[in-house]
């Protein structure tokens, strides 16, 4: 398994649309169809596939923020198909952006944000160093991993 972050491009952008989470998982995140017309019009979004070799497997989303707290990053969307999930793509993606972020200097924290019945999503960011904020945005809760 060698997994990489790819741009979303004109030659990708399908197969990324196309990845769909688990029918009982729909409430948690975005489409990828959606998440991509959100780029388009809101261009500091950065869309990435997450790939197992050639095979695209799921999708991040992410920009910078200043909430008057300094520079932080944010993390929109995170999902891995259905037909991917338990093999660790959520986890590597992560880490791997993690690390792209982390190598940018000025920015204090990575905030990410998920709805409460998530159980999976709370387990996979806290166990990346993501700590619970307190925070409800939307309706979601809001961790954080300071920098």
């Amino acid at each position: 398994m060698t997994v990489t972050l790819r741009d979303i491009t004109a030659e990708n952008w399908r197969a990324c649309a196309r990845l769909k989470v688990a029918d009982d998982q729909q409430g948690f995140v975005a489409s990828n169809a959606y998440s991509l017309a959100q780029s388009k019009y809101e261009p500091e979004l950065i869309p990435l596939g997450i790939y197992d070799d050639e095979t695209m497997v799921g999708f991040l989303m992410y920009r910078d923020e200043d909430f008057g707290l300094g520079k932080v990053w944010a993390v929109y969307r995170l999902m891995v198909a259905h037909e991917h999930q338990g093999k660790g793509y959520g986890r590597t993606g992560m880490e791997l952006l993690i690390n792209r972020l982390k190598a940018v200097p000025g920015y204090s924290a990575i905030l990410i944000s998920f709805v409460p019945e998530n159980d999976a999503a709370r387990r996979l960011y806290a166990s990346l160093g993501f700590e619970d904020t307190g925070e409800v945005d939307d309706g979601e809760i809001v961790y954080r991993l300071p920098l």
